[in-house]
């Protein structure tokens, strides 16, 4: 995989995966999380991860409506967590080839680009 800037990545669109395709390696993808602020391996490095608190709960089920549009638009759908009414995480990982990809890296830049009401 090619190590790309945020906007490289952005300006992508997620291509359908149905297997057949290498994960990631460990090395790529931590080469390629430099270049997302936040974001972090998890699960082996299997999955890339971020977590936020937010306001408020409102404010959490707002951001998480607009990851689901951008997520639908693009094919690729991250596990959303809400837990103690406003701690979020989201994990990416490309369930057809059980690790990453470059789709886990695109909808992670598109994320980071969406706007969230922050705890103070």
């Amino acid at each position: 995989m090619e190590i790309q800037a945020v906007d490289q990545l952005v300006a992508k669109k997620c291509l359908p995966c149905e297997g057949g395709v290498e994960p990631c390696s460990l090395d790529e993808a931590g080469q390629q999380l430099r270049q997302l602020d936040g974001w972090r391996l998890t699960h082996d490095g299997q999955r890339i991860r971020k977590d936020w608190t937010v306001k408020n709960f409102m404010a959490g089920m707002q951001f998480f409506s607009q990851v689901a549009e951008v997520a639908e638009a693009d094919g690729h759908h991250p596990d959303l967590h809400l837990e103690g009414y406003r701690n979020l995480a989201i994990e990416l990982w490309t369930h057809a080839i059980g690790g990453l990809s470059e789709n886990d890296f695109i909808l992670a830049a598109k994320i980071d680009r969406l706007p969230i009401v922050l705890k103070q």
